[in-house]
């Protein structure tokens, strides 16, 4: 079946939705959202800590935001997109707040702010500890009301389509490169439909899914990079993975495992071994408050030298009342697995959470594909460098989300959809021993970029994660040609794309620079003259 939308959007996080409702909203045309499964799950729902904007001109500025995310990225963000996205924060609250979007305020009627990893002042905007979920509601219920967005849950993309699929050669040096649309898997026929588009805006979020233990939902595979990357497209910045200082440690709990936020260490928590011995003043003086990679990679190693399988975060030296009110999923959270945390540490471990590279794209959202826009966790914009600044990415999902609309609105009269598209050949057949085979071979994935491709690197390392996902590749390619596709084996492909992005990229990398550390290269490039 062919159906056609002049916007394509494939994601439905803070991103694909904020995108979707400012081009609805222009009235230019029929708006899809192509989501894998429904709405609500998303990465976006899943972040505790808040979205980061400059409000209290007061004590802050655009200028002390813009320094502390060159830090955080270890200088090597792009300043024209830190730029961009700081001093157009403000105009994305107000935009979130006019679709339904409630932030804490305080007495005074302010915004309630936090300060986080980080950052040098009280900036994070935040609903209790759900804030990403409080976003997620709002938007999904602006989506669902707006005439002209239609809501496809549940359906799944397998390839963007470009010339290839017109029998044209196209590679990494083709110059012209062309989207229009995706071949969409129908979960009701289990047949892949062609969707023609004008323009497409691919907002699939993050790649967490492809560690052993990540706060991500089971969903984040990568799938928009890996389509991205297997259509010629440019993809970069993907050894900068982001792990997670303190999830909670509750080893029935992987995927997603329960995010601790960076706010409880805000609020004035402190690391410390499970006997009660503080460990953050080896490493760095801004203790717990350090960015993210130094405080993921001093855990790592603390956990080594002592033989641990998880540090404590101890927030017992606080008011119990205000604890509870400021956090209370966390807290229920933990009692529901025994743990007071007014009165007992929160045992916790590092974790894979957020990816800083993905799909290259313009201050525009252009990738480096015509016709095709990359928004949110699966893009990488230069904001976040080598490392992101906590709070940053909702707020990166919003500015370029607008960016991508602006643009888009302003070039889609010159687009037609492409009607020479063939449809899918969907020949094959799928045994139940062959979807034993796909999830072992989910699990092997997971288990080799934990392994070797997680918080501390090596030559030998990557080089034998190569070597295992080369094999995985091959076979799965193999198996793919073979069988009918389905959400289980295109995931499976993606995975094994985007592991192998993160450990090339990651070898490729001759320092340690950012969320990237390797012990064969353990100083910047230019410190080693």
């Amino acid at each position: 079946m062919i159906r056609k939308f002049d916007f394509l959007v494939i994601g439905s996080g803070v991103a694909g939705m904020s995108y979707a409702l400012k081009v609805a909203d222009a009235g230019k045309g029929k708006v899809a959202i192509v989501c894998k499964t429904t709405l609500e799950e998303a990465n976006t729902a899943k972040a505790q800590g808040g979205i980061a904007s400059v409000t209290n001109l007061k004590v802050d500025n655009f200028e002390k935001h813009i320094k502390d995310t060159m830090v955080a990225g270890d200088f090597i963000s792009n300043p024209a997109a830190v730029e961009q996205v700081v001093k157009n924060a403000p105009q994305g609250i107000r935009d979130l707040v006019k679709w339904g979007v409630n932030f804490d305020k305080n007495e005074k009627g302010d915004f309630d702010l936090h300060r986080e990893g980080g950052h040098s002042e009280f900036r994070i905007l935040h609903h209790a500890d759900d804030t990403g979920f409080e976003i997620q509601r709002g938007l999904m219920e602006a989506v669902r009301r707006h005439p002209n967005i239609t809501i496809l849950e549940n359906h799944f993309a397998v390839e963007i389509i470009t010339q290839h699929h017109l029998g044209i050669e196209v590679t990494r040096r083709t110059p012209d490169i062309e989207c229009y649309g995706a071949y969409v898997l129908d979960p009701d026929t289990q047949k892949i439909d062609t969707f023609l588009s004008k323009v497409t805006l691919m907002a699939t979020g993050g790649t967490g899914a492809v560690y052993a233990t990540t706060t991500n939902p089971n969903i984040a595979t990568g799938d928009g990079i890996a389509m991205v990357y297997r259509a010629k497209g440019t993809v970069e910045g993907m050894e900068f993975v982001q792990f997670h200082p303190t999830a909670l440690f509750h080893p029935g709990e992987t995927h997603p495992a329960y995010l601790i936020t960076e706010a409880m260490r805000g609020y004035g928590g402190i690391l410390r071994l499970p006997n009660g011995e503080e460990f953050m003043q080896k490493y760095d003086k801004r203790l717990s408050l350090a960015p993210r990679d130094i405080v993921a990679r001093a855990i790592d190693k603390e956990m080594k030298i002592h033989g641990l399988d998880h540090v404590c975060l101890d927030v017992t030296h606080k008011d119990a009342e205000e604890t509870k009110h400021h956090f209370p999923n966390i807290y229920a959270k933990c009692l529901s697995i025994g743990i007071d945390i007014t009165k007992q540490y929160i045992p916790v471990v590092p974790c894979a959470h957020y990816m800083c590279g993905g799909i290259k794209v313009d201050l525009n959202a252009c990738s480096s594909i015509r016709r095709l826009y990359a928004v949110g966790e699966c893009s990488c914009t230069g904001l976040h460098g080598g490392n992101r600044l906590a709070s940053n990415s909702l707020i990166e999902a919003v500015v370029y989300a607008d960016a991508a609309a602006r643009h888009s609105l302003e070039v889609i009269d010159q687009y037609a959809f492409n009607e020479k598209i063939p449809e899918w050949n969907d020949e094959g057949t799928m045994s139940n021993e062959e979807k034993v085979l796909i999830a072992q071979d989910m699990k092997e994935v997971g288990q080799i970029m934990s392994n070797y491709v997680g918080i501390v690197r090596s030559d030998l390392r990557l080089k034998r994660a190569w070597t295992r996902l080369d094999l995985l590749y091959e076979e799965t390619e193999e198996l793919f040609k073979r069988v009918k596709a389905t959400k289980d084996i295109c995931e499976l492909r993606n995975m094994i794309n985007v592991g192998y992005l993160i450990t090339r990229q990651a070898i490729e990398r001759k320092e340690s620079r950012g969320l990237h550390y390797t012990i064969d290269y353990p100083k910047h490039a230019y410190d080693q003259k």
